[in-house]
């Protein structure tokens, strides 16, 4: 791959996952969230099985042995099922704000590793931990005189999100799947679909009209194409080719660019503590990944654990 198209695909990736935060506000307008939820990775999962049976090799395609499953149940519910809760909190959240708030993704991750898989953290890890928190707190900026504006709950109903997905990649990498990245992903997207759409029906929303908006249905595909299906062919590319740490710096890209599309594109607005918030919290995973960042660019010893 050259640098070019190395580029092209990182710039690619965090533009179709930036934009997707505004396409979820724009969606919701019409749309009940669980249901929105459902109707994206529906998509996904079709398209990324399509692409899967016609790329993997045949023992690559289905989740066969038991650890296989546990990965693809692991990630249905808590990397797919529970980011209803992102499209619940961005009912009232500012889509440049919701994607701010996944940057803490990295540094829950390294917690719940602590707890899960025995990783270990050294003082300035856990001070970039620290870091991060903080950074949230600047985000969220809880108002204890009314705790419960619809805004701060929104906040929180995403935090919770970002918990669930850093929860579900620790879960899915204890599991040690054998199948391909691709096909965990499809039949993640599946089961998780299939659990929104149950989630959906319990909460009693109600079921899509005869008709449905064109902005609806052009959400729906633009989800479930591009930032979802798509978007993971790419992003598996690229982590196949430059590894993980890497590929994870796109997601600083992302709350940029969707930042930027809500307030062109949506008229939103954020603040400098939200701005703050989200420079501490990048500061905060610098300081977690000191060493493989500095491994990256040639200044440092080769890294030892993944909490550190």
């Amino acid at each position: 791959m050259s640098r070019r198209s190395a580029v092209l695909l990182f710039a690619g990736l965090a533009t179709m996952w930036g934009l997707s935060f505004p396409a979820i506000t724009v969606g919701l307008r019409d749309l009940p969230p669980v249901l929105f939820a459902a109707f994206r990775y529906d998509v996904a999962a079709v398209l990324l099985l399509a692409y899967v049976g016609v790329t993997a090799a045949p023992g690559d395609r289905l989740p066969t042995e038991r650890r296989d499953v546990s990965g693809v149940l692991a990630g249905g519910v808590f990397l797919v099922a529970a980011n209803a809760l992102l499209f619940i909190g961005q009912q009232t959240v500012a889509s440049g704000v919701a994607a701010i708030l996944q940057g803490l993704v990295p540094i829950l991750t390294t917690l719940w590793a602590l707890l899960l898989l025995d990783e270990r953290l050294t003082p300035t890890g856990a001070a970039g931990v620290l870091l991060g928190f903080v950074g949230v707190a600047l985000i969220i900026r809880p108002d204890p005189s009314n705790l419960l504006a619809a805004d701060l709950r929104g906040k929180f109903i995403v935090l919770g999100q970002v918990v669930c997905v850093a929860l579900g990649g620790v879960l899915v990498d204890r599991a040690r799947p054998t199948i391909a990245r691709a096909a965990l992903t499809g039949w993640s997207m599946a089961v998780g679909g299939a659990l929104l759409h149950l989630w959906s029906l319990a909460a009693g929303e109600p079921l899509l009209a005869a008709t449905v908006s064109g902005t609806a249905l052009g959400a729906i595909i633009y989800l479930g194409v591009f930032s979802t299906a798509l978007a993971f062919v790419i992003y598996f590319t690229i982590l196949e080719r430059y590894g993980a740490l890497e590929t994870s710096l796109v997601a600083y890209l992302v709350p940029v660019v969707a930042t930027v599309a809500g307030v062109v594109l949506l008229d939103e607005s954020f603040t400098l503590a939200t701005l703050g918030g989200f420079v501490v919290v990048f500061v905060g995973f610098a300081l977690l990944k000191r060493r493989e960042l500095a491994d990256l660019v040639g200044l440092g010893e080769p890294a030892v654990g993944s909490g550190d």
